[in-house]
């Protein structure tokens, strides 16, 4: 786990595991509605859980949650709470760890492969790295 300043970066399966094993642990999911509903979600359900759906950016425009620490307490997870943040692939995760971090959660790690990781050799997303390339547990919307 390394991070600049934010708690860490985080694989997918290392996220999993500490949402199983840390009854305080959470996962946000930063992305965005259409990529929730057409892309799909992690699904925490075998573990007795449910993800966080918060956008870091806002669709279509794309413009930064212009209130996405308050949304984020408003939805139950303080500062106290181990915050992991998944996105795509890492980079909106990414930008979301550092500004908790900033506004006080000590805790908040971004899960560095994402929901799809990168693109492999054909162009494809979700097949070499990420949530579901680990074989973690997802459905669609």
């Amino acid at each position: 786990m390394t991070g600049g300043s934010y708690a860490g970066d985080v694989t997918s399966a290392e996220a999993f595991e500490m949402l199983q094993n840390d009854d305080q642990a959470v996962l946000v999911d930063v992305r965005t509605l259409p990529e929730w509903q057409f892309v799909g979600v992690p699904d925490l359900r075998g573990i007795g859980k449910e993800p966080v759906f918060l956008s870091w950016q806002v669709y279509p425009q794309m413009a930064q949650h212009p209130d996405f620490e308050q949304a984020l307490r408003d939805q139950g997870v303080g500062a106290e709470r181990k915050v992991l943040l998944l996105c795509r692939s890492g980079a909106r995760s990414r930008s979301a760890a550092m500004a908790l971090t900033a506004a006080g959660y000590g805790q908040a790690y971004n899960v560095s492969d994402g929901f799809e990781g990168p693109p492999d050799a054909s162009g494809q997303r979700g097949k070499i790295e990420g949530w579901k390339a680990a074989g973690l547990p997802w459905a669609q919307q």
